[in-house]
């Protein structure tokens, strides 16, 4: 069977991604990925044009892996017909995550590609804005529906929305400084908390 080289391609993905998150874009250089990644410069040149472009790559690639995250858990939950009931298992879905999405990755990419100006002034970061406003519009969509049901009308569903996904980048922030990625679940628990205090007690 011929090979199509996507096996390479993934290998200098996950030792880039694994370096950028922990060095940031501007200290990780070809060289260190490749013996990472065990691969040749040509391979390299071959998938990427430049580390650029591999930036981009990357963020893609995190991008449309966030997202699916993020369809699964609504996906999951999408039997429930109590509004405010599902609100709080999507959530309790994260929070039942939180070791295995803490296993996989010690930092979020998104904040690494944040804090390098070059990547954010050349458009690579344009993909996380897109991810960033899917996740709020995704989650006011249900949260909405909860709080009407429970009439919690003074709540504005999408500042909430985006509160949760603040809640997962402090929690990496957390667990990245103090080297416990519990902060991971416990964090999610207590926005999962906050969110039914406003719903109510039924939830």
């Amino acid at each position: 069977m011929p090979r199509d080289g996507t096996a390479t391609r993934t290998r200098i993905l996950d030792a880039a991604e694994h370096l950028v998150i922990e060095n940031g874009y501007a200290a990780t250089s070809v060289d260190q990925v490749l013996s990472r990644s065990g691969s040749s410069k040509g391979a390299f040149f071959h998938h990427f044009s430049s580390k650029q472009q591999l930036a981009r790559a990357l963020v893609d690639r995190y991008v449309e892996g966030d997202l699916a995250q993020l369809e699964g858990s609504l996906e999951a939950t999408a039997h429930l017909t109590d509004p405010a009931e599902r609100a709080v298992a999507i959530v309790r879905h994260f929070e039942d995550l939180g070791d295995e999405i803490m296993a996989a990755q010690s930092n979020c990419l998104y904040v690494a590609v944040l804090t390098e100006r070059q990547l954010v002034d050349d458009g690579t970061s344009d993909e996380i804005v897109r991810a960033v406003e899917t996740w709020r519009v995704r989650i006011a969509e249900v949260l909405k529906e909860a709080l009407a049901a429970t009439g919690a009308h003074d709540v504005d569903a999408d500042a909430l929305a985006d509160h949760l996904f603040v809640t997962f980048e402090g929690a990496y922030l957390l667990c990245r400084s103090t080297g416990d990625s519990r902060h991971m679940r416990t964090q999610l628990a207590t926005f999962r908390r906050l969110l039914q205090s406003l719903l109510g007690p039924t939830t």
